[in-house]
């Protein structure tokens, strides 16, 4: 079964989507071959930003920092029950742009999910810059790739059609947010759904219940949508 997940570094319920996918796959008797495709929340992004993430919330949605500050805690929590340690009040709001580049190298070269765990747990967790060159080629190397190879990628440039792509992509199929999982090219599940969620998707999917050429069935919960550098 083929599963391709649009996702951004900078989502939080990417994350924790990740996590409960992951969690009902193990449970499924039956072969997965997961593809990660490239979303931007927000291209328009700083390479680094200078505020924290409460104040950019609170100023997005027009809100309070005490408000924004309970919001993250709540998505703490969230990311705690499936065993991720989210540190948002240290967290560094940065461009994905070039981490999403160099995942692309990571695919050709067969680790792009050992590269974007990494990722993801620098941000989340380790509170660490991801737009900066020196820690993604040495996020890369720990995933198994070469480093010197992987800092090429990034001062080249390459691979930023391969981003456009996914995007583009995902605006055809009608991506408004993040995480969005394809199964098969036939079901699409929108949001960081339930472990059980998924594990009845993937059920379903290889049984091919009740699917019919052009059909997409949809289902939705938490998700990332519109421009947004924190998720």
């Amino acid at each position: 079964m083929k599963v391709e997940i649009w996702s951004d570094f900078a989502c939080p319920f990417c994350y924790i989507g990740k996590r409960r996918f992951e969690e009902a796959a193990a449970q499924f008797d039956g072969k997965i071959k997961v593809e990660f495709r490239s979303f931007e929340l927000d291209p328009h992004a700083p390479k680094k930003a200078n505020e924290d993430v409460h104040s950019m919330l609170a100023k997005k949605y027009g809100m309070t920092r005490e408000k924004a500050k309970a919001m993250n805690d709540q998505l703490t929590a969230q990311a705690k029950e499936v065993g991720l340690e989210y540190n948002m009040d240290t967290l560094i709001l940065a461009n994905t742009h070039d981490a999403h580049r160099l995942s692309h190298f990571a695919k050709e070269k067969g680790k792009m999910n050992e590269f974007t765990e990494r990722v993801l747990k620098a941000y989340f967790t380790e509170s660490k810059h991801i737009g900066d060159f020196d820690l993604l080629a040495g996020w890369a190397e720990e995933a198994g790739l070469v480093k010197e190879e992987a800092m090429d990628v990034l001062k080249s440039g390459k691979y930023s059609d391969r981003v456009r792509e996914d995007q583009d992509e995902a605006r055809e199929i009608g991506v408004e947010g993040v995480p969005f999982f394809v199964f098969n090219e036939k079901y699409a599940v929108s949001g960081a759904q339930s472990v059980e969620a998924f594990r009845q998707v993937l059920e379903k999917v290889a049984a091919d219940e009740q699917v019919t050429a052009g059909k997409t069935e949809w289902c939705q919960e938490d998700d990332c949508t519109g421009v947004d550098s924190e998720g």
